[in-house]
């Protein structure tokens, strides 16, 4: 799904992006499902940091985000979390898994690198967990030369002891990430594996017609929407066990941008 065309890369938030979705349609009496993982790598990053605060936020069904920016800014409840702290959060949990430093989140919120830095310090001191998480896997990476996924895929990270600084720091932002982003891939798959087994199985009025990150996408029948649903979010839900629950989200539409 990369290439003739490149579905993986196709925006979902600009406006040139959402036409060029609205042009994928189902055949006649089908409907556009997606169904897609909700925040897996930061659930993935509670299961493997076993960060308490993480994992009760998670087990809690608490807006991460909102929880984040309640423990970071000092807010009293979630309910009181302004959008821009919760933007700032979100900024700061996908960015520290991604190995971003306080520059460059200072760059992304358009704030003061030393307000950046601040944030940072601020949540590892909530969430200590996610600190202590990333210190032990840049060692083991150092140690071992590689990194694995909570299912044991390797990858492995030739760059780790580099003598170029550059070189070396990015693959400790690799060992920091592809844990998460590796077993988020591992999930998908195992979750495209138990729905083609029902589908084999059951023989539903559906197909699955393409995977896209942590979504995958179906055309079904449209008396049969409410029932393939239903079973899509248990099969999904259930690829894998981990600390938190996993959550998916579906939408239904006559094109991929409606179902999104």
């Amino acid at each position: 799904s990369s290439t003739d065309p490149n579905l993986q890369n196709i925006p979902v938030r600009s406006a040139e992006g959402r036409k060029i979705r609205r042009a994928f349609i189902p055949e006649p009496g089908f409907k556009m499902l997606a169904a897609d993982y909700s925040q897996i790598e930061l659930r993935i990053m509670a299961h493997l940091s076993g960060d308490v605060g993480l994992l009760r936020a998670f087990a809690a069904g608490r807006d991460v985000h909102r929880a984040t920016a309640a423990e970071v800014f000092g807010v009293d409840s979630v309910e009181q979390v302004s959008a821009e702290q919760r933007r700032s959060a979100k900024a700061i949990n996908f960015g520290l898994i991604y190995g971003m430093s306080a520059f460059g989140l200072a760059r992304q919120l358009g704030i003061a690198r030393a307000a950046a830095q601040e944030y940072v310090d601020l949540y590892f001191q909530r969430y200590p967990g996610v600190r202590e998480f990333m210190d032990r896997i840049r060692a083991d990476a150092h140690e071992k030369g590689y990194v694995e996924t909570v299912f044991g895929r390797r990858l492995y990270l030739p760059e780790i002891n580099a003598r170029n600084g550059q070189r070396r720091a990015a693959a400790e932002r690799t060992a920091i990430n592809a844990p998460m982003q590796g077993t988020a891939a591992d999930i998908i798959k195992l979750a495209m594996l138990a729905v083609d087994s029902w589908i084999q199985a059951d023989k539903p009025p559906l197909r699955m017609i393409m995977q896209v990150h942590d979504e995958l996408v179906f055309e079904v029948e449209e008396r049969s929407v409410d029932q393939a649903r239903e079973r899509i979010v248990q099969v999904m839900q259930s690829a894998a066990v981990l600390q938190v629950p996993l959550l998916v989200d579906v939408g239904v539409g006559d094109n991929w941008d409606e179902a999104h």
